[in-house]
């Protein structure tokens, strides 16, 4: 088992601290594994074997009919001995009320708790009537780059060409422990969309017009990293001859963005100081799940490198979000305590970096600066701004 080191060390700090731990991101990006390297944590630590309960709540192993009684009891059953019991629940959102079976295990119970979860259903209200201030989320993301390495180190490929494997395949832990072509690695990405657009969407919400939704999502996924609204989307529809409400385009975008298959970049306004309500942009979860819809493409590779630096800067704990200066835009401002870094993205040098690093000088104070890049030949320092290649900038936590 390959040891994915941010998430242990995040679940190490909350060990026996009286909250609940979710782990929460979507389908197969690596939840169930991580509960496991719990396990044998805790059993490496001393921790008696018969006081961990590891529970897997999916329809496969349980009736659809589970109530929480059911859950709570049959927790409670095989708490038989003295001491602290540790539970490990895993798709708790399978279960209506968990929430309440759960909160009463931490309040009657001595236990300390993790699950995880997939979709909206961890996420609703009810986590803030029965837990509020009484859980802490610990957001999962399919495999950095330098996972993806660990999870490749034993093969002959160069760190290059594992980088272009990375752009190209994504970073879901099914896809990357294997050795699949493309035709392959992308079926295996779209059963995964595929289930967690029936899954947690469809069927949760009772679409009805699914070729309609699905040309929603579509047409989100054709415009990564570029800002739309509910109004765009409508408009296009109608140029294509059909009828949706601006209402229903928002309800869509915030259940995809509840199943963790899209996350919204807010805008910042680095004059007023204040982040906008308007012009947002949206990431995918993973690269990959472009690629699945839409086929392969090398020159859809530049327009994804926002989604990979996007998703680099929330695993190492920063607020992103796309800067506005005046009339000039910054690819992402990402804000973690008092620390703060500015970022642009660019293809190649030097033709694309004259803006990019303009863009940048424009901003007037003294934290650090980058402009990352796919160009090979990158390295330098242009009046403070950092020029990095993007395999330095994945692999480099001093950025």
């Amino acid at each position: 088992m390959i040891i994915r080191v941010q998430y242990m060390n995040a679940l190490r700090t909350y060990r026996d601290v009286p909250l609940v731990k979710i782990l929460a991101g979507i389908r197969r990006c690596g939840k169930s594994t991580i509960l496991d390297m719990l396990q044998e944590d805790l059993l490496k630590c001393g921790v008696a074997a018969d006081h961990i309960i590891s529970m897997r709540y999916t329809s496969e192993e349980f009736d659809d009919g589970m109530t929480d009684k059911d859950m709570y009891n049959g927790i409670r059953a095989r708490m038989t001995g003295e001491g602290r019991y540790y539970l490990l629940l895993d798709e708790v959102q399978e279960i209506d009320g968990w929430e309440k079976a759960v909160n009463s295990l931490l309040e009657n119970a001595d236990t300390d708790i993790y699950e995880t979860g997939t979709n909206s259903k961890l996420m609703a209200n009810e986590i803030s009537t029965y837990l509020t201030g009484r859980y802490i989320s610990i957001p999962v993301y399919t495999l950095s780059f330098a996972e993806y390495l660990e999870f490749k180190k034993s093969g002959s490929r160069s760190q290059k060409e594992l980088l272009n494997d990375y752009l190209r395949f994504g970073g879901f832990p099914i896809v990357a422990l294997g050795s699949f072509d493309e035709r392959s690695a992308y079926q295996i990405v779209e059963g995964i969309y595929n289930s967690v657009i029936m899954n947690d969407i469809t069927r949760r919400h009772t679409i009805t017009n699914f070729d309609l939704f699905n040309r929603v999502v579509k047409y989100i996924v054709e415009n990564v990293g570029k800002t739309f609204s509910a109004n765009a989307i409508v408009k296009f529809l109608k140029s294509e001859g059909r009828s949706l409400s601006v209402e229903a385009v928002y309800n869509y975008l915030n259940w995809l963005e509840k199943a963790f298959v899209i996350y919204r970049c807010q805008r910042y306004d680095l004059q007023g100081k204040s982040v906008l309500k308007t012009q947002e942009k949206f990431y995918l979860a993973d690269a990959s799940l472009k690629y699945c819809i839409m086929g392969f493409n090398p020159k859809s590779i530049a327009a994804m490198l926002e989604n990979i630096v996007y998703f680099e800067l929330l695993r190492r704990g920063y607020e992103v979000y796309i800067g506005k200066n005046e009339t000039k835009e910054i690819d992402f401002v990402a804000v973690r305590r008092d620390e703060r870094i500015y970022v642009q993205l660019c293809r190649r040098l030097p033709e694309e970096s004259d803006r990019e690093v303009a863009n940048l000088l424009a901003v007037k104070d003294h934290y650090p600066k980058y402009v990352v890049t796919l160009d090979e030949l990158a390295a330098g320092n242009i009046n403070g701004v950092k020029i990095v290649h993007l395999g330095d900038f994945l692999l480099s936590h001093g950025y």
